[in-house]
């Protein structure tokens, strides 16, 4: 509201020439300029926006009469006053000692402000030179401040902000090269200079069952041929060449720890002089690769050594301790099978000898080598006398068919009838009752026929048990389990390890992953503690 008055700085003192300006037709090629003129007064601008289109024509400048017209030289020159990037260049070229001084053209009319030295440009229609504007005293404007003080904020505070991202840009790329970047340049290094050159033999190899005929008629010969039948086989292999006991045995044959001593080795592979067992057989596992694949049932095995050769010989040596694990692991399977085997025949073969001694037994018992033949003898006995008692009885009848029979003929014949009625009542009761032991023919002959039906299922069972062993003895003495190589341990030409490579980009993935992890457990508990 300072500057609202039209006051430009000359007080009272007349100008004619000014007069006869403000008094001169205007010529036509000066009407557009009027149209234009009256236009921009139509568009409604504040005094703000028309104090800052002057001072942008004064930065550029243009010979603006007044701020309308400093609006349509900006825009005849293609610069939109009212454009934020205009306000931030105008800001930038401020002086510091504060706002361009106010001239006549303030109030909307008179000339702009000279510079030192160059005189003022006469307006339209004059023809003497204008008097320089004095300088007046300058009130400061509280809203332009405030303007300038706003805009000069903005600017600032996106510097600030540029400065910030650089800053923390850069602190971002100096971490990343301290923790993964240089890491990883070190770990190439190592890997390409340093690590010792090591070579890898590999070999495959399976655990064969052979076919039996007796169980493949069964349902156990479905599995037969294939991984399953061996699996369990395959993977005690497996472990036996991880274990402890290998690492000794090669340690015993070959001497494992002293191929990884000596200056030959690498800091970090090389095994001090009084390394441990322990530590020996970490570097074992790191060295011997094995896995086994179950749906081919093949064991995999790759032998890595500072030498070619030396690795084959360890990938040899490993696969003869694999083949006696093999027969160790059937040895008891075809032990127990040959005792089972020799057991039950022993007990079929005393079994046989019992049920003899038990025939013989009721033999010296009875008095009897035979029942049947004993059967036999008293049949014919039998059948003997009873001819003879036919004849006898028809002799008898003979003489009692006589009137008068002789009494010294007839009594003989009757006392051998009666004889040998009885001889023959006796024996058939030996046959039924029982003699003078007590034991009839029946019990004897029931008793040895059940005696030796005894010891003929004994000595057949003793057959069997004899088939038997003698089948289990042709199958222990048969290998039913047995390694087959399907791949030999050949020596490569090349070192196989280190991988340069692989392992560069290994270690700077696994620096990126634990860099990334830090960062992000550090922000959330920033987080949770600015909370």
């Amino acid at each position: 509201m300072l500057f609202d008055n039209h006051e430009d700085g000359f007080g009272d003192q007349p100008f004619p020439t000014a007069a006869a300006a403000g008094t001169a037709p205007v010529s036509g090629s000066e009407a557009p300029a009027e149209a234009q003129l009256e236009a921009i007064r139509k568009e409604g601008l504040t005094g703000r926006q028309l104090r800052t289109a002057r001072r942008l024509a004064q930065r550029h400048n243009l010979p603006a009469i007044s701020d309308y017209d400093a609006v349509r030289l900006l825009r005849d020159a293609g610069i939109d006053p009212f454009q934020r990037g205009s306000m931030l260049d105008l800001v930038a070229a401020e002086p510091a000692d504060g706002p361009a001084p106010r001239t006549a053209a303030n109030g909307g009319g008179g000339q702009p402000p000279a510079e030192p030295g160059r005189a003022l440009t006469p307006l339209p229609g004059d023809g003497v030179k204008l008097p320089q504007t004095m300088k007046p005293i300058q009130v400061p404007s509280t809203e332009q401040r405030a303007e300038v003080s706003h805009a000069t904020e903005i600017l600032r505070m996106q510097q600030e902000i540029a400065r910030r991202r650089r800053h923390k840009l850069a602190l971002l790329f100096a971490r990343m090269f301290v923790f993964v970047l240089l890491p990883t340049i070190i770990a190439g290094w190592y890997f390409s200079s340093v690590a010792t050159r090591q070579f890898g033999t590999k070999s495959e190899f399976a655990v064969q069952m052979a076919e039996s005929p007796m169980s493949a008629a069964g349902m156990g010969g479905l599995l037969q041929g294939t991984s399953l039948a061996t699996s369990q086989d395959s993977i005690a292999v497996q472990g036996y060449l991880q274990s402890r006991e290998a690492m000794l045995r090669l340690e015993k044959d070959v001497g494992f720890r002293d191929h990884f001593k000596g200056d030959a080795i690498d800091p970090i592979m090389r095994l001090p002089e009084t390394a441990s067992l322990e530590d020996a057989y970490k570097l074992y596992k790191r060295h011997i690769l094995i896995s086994y694949d179950p749906s081919e049932g093949i064991i995999r095995m790759e032998v890595i050594a500072p030498d070619a050769d030396l690795s084959v010989r360890w990938s040899q040596q490993l696969i003869s301790y694999a083949e006696e694990q093999v027969d160790h692991l059937t040895q008891r399977l075809r032990a127990d099978t040959m005792r089972g085997a020799r057991e039950s025949y022993t007990e079929a073969e005393a079994a046989v000898i019992a049920a003899q001694q038990k025939v013989i037994a009721l033999q010296e018992q009875f008095k009897v080598l035979s029942s049947e033949t004993e059967l036999t003898l008293l049949t014919t006995q039998i059948s003997t006398l009873e001819g003879q008692l036919i004849q006898e009885r028809l002799a008898l009848a003979q003489i009692e068919a006589n009137a008068t029979p002789n009494t010294a003929r007839l009594e003989p014949v009757k006392r051998r009838v009666a004889t040998l009625e009885a001889e023959i009542a006796s024996l058939r009761k030996r046959l039924t009752e029982g003699g003078e032991g007590g034991n009839s023919l029946a019990q004897i002959q029931g008793q040895l026929l059940v005696a030796q039906a005894d010891v003929e299922t004994r000595q057949m069972m003793l057959a069997q048990s004899l088939q038997a062993m003698e089948n289990s003895r042709i199958e222990a003495n048969r290998q039913t389990r047995y390694l087959s190589t399907s791949v030999s341990p050949v020596p490569p030409d090349e070192p196989t390890y280190p991988r340069v490579f692989e392992n560069t980009l290994v270690t700077m993935l696994i620096m990126l992953g634990i860099y990334l992890m830090i960062s992000m457990t550090v922000a959330i508990l920033r987080e949770q503690v600015s909370s």
